[in-house]
């Protein structure tokens, strides 16, 4: 039995589904590699209290599973792999380069958001569920804005946490699609985020150290430069 009322739950759940979109927002518009790391961060444990929250009332033990797995792995694991892999000059030694400026960016995310409110509605008419009102259309903008800052960074690691957080929005929305998922499931998914982080962590470590540079778009002209 939950010690809150359904709808103090659903409010909170409300409070954090917009700080979730906040930090999707946050992660698209910042210039520094940290901020973008820590905004992850902060959308990680955003992700993490929705699932605690879903799982209040019905009681979840699944959902209580997930918040766990959560918490230990995405706001404290992977910064911690990345700054191992990393090392800390890549993050504070100058701007992020990508293809748009922040404010075309921060307009182009807004109307993701807007379009992802109505891509997910027939989802929320299917559903039934008034949670799904709130996870439902903002999961699917972390998944389009996650997507974009792939799309849009020329930088290996915002673009890593673009990944990222295409991820931590498909969790989102699935939480409460799906809120019986086994603990096993998010387990097997945790544990490959981590070798993702690992690998690319490694590999920016090298790029950085032989060519200065962690732009993504370097590689390319290297590639054609060796074939001349």
């Amino acid at each position: 039995m939950s010690f809150l009322s359904p709808n103090v739950i659903n409010n909170l759940n409300a409070l954090t589904g917009g700080l979730f979109l906040i930090s999707a927002f946050g992660i698209v518009a910042t210039r520094q590699m940290l901020g973008c790391l820590r905004f992850y961060v902060a959308q990680s444990v955003t992700l993490a209290a929705s699932a605690f929250l879903l799982g209040l009332h019905p009681f979840s033990r699944h959902l209580m599973e997930v918040c766990i797995i959560t918490i230990i792995s995405k706001p404290i694991l992977i910064p911690w792999v990345l700054k191992k892999t990393m090392g800390k000059q890549i993050y504070t030694r100058r701007e992020i380069s990508q293809v748009l400026n922040i404010p075309t960016s921060l307009l182009i995310a807004m109307v993701l958001a807007i379009i992802s409110y109505f891509l997910a509605m027939p989802l929320i008419h299917a559903t039934g569920d008034v949670r799904a009102m709130v996870n439902l259309p903002i999961g699917l903008a972390g998944v389009l804005l996650g997507t974009y800052t792939l799309a849009v960074r020329r930088e290996a690691l915002p673009q890593l946490l673009g990944l990222l957080a295409m991820e931590n929005g498909a969790f989102f929305a699935g939480i409460v699609i799906a809120p019986d998922l086994p603990a096993i499931a998010e387990l097997a998914v945790t544990f490959d985020v981590l070798i993702l982080a690992l690998v690319v962590g490694v590999l920016t470590r090298a790029i950085a150290k032989h060519i200065g540079t962690t732009e993504v778009g370097e590689l390319a002209s290297l590639k054609e430069d060796a074939s001349l």
